[in-house]
């Protein structure tokens, strides 16, 4: 699993399998995506506005990787 965060974008994606191709995108709802393969398993999780929806406090204690 990966955690990546986009400054600019303000998007924090959960990656949970980099070694499937994305066939599916399912708004869950507004700013809340999630990637599936063809067979419908979960490959991450995006949200938008990130920085909107969790606490900068919380934020600063997530270890991920800046895209």
């Amino acid at each position: 699993m990966k955690i990546t965060y986009d400054k600019n974008a303000d998007a924090l994606y959960i990656s949970i399998n980099e070694n499937a191709d994305v066939s599916e995108t399912e708004e869950i709802r507004p700013d809340l995506f999630i990637d599936k393969d063809k067979s419908g398993s979960l490959l991450g999780i995006e949200i938008l506005g990130v920085s909107k929806q969790i606490p900068a406090e919380q934020l600063k204690n997530i270890k991920f990787e800046v895209a």
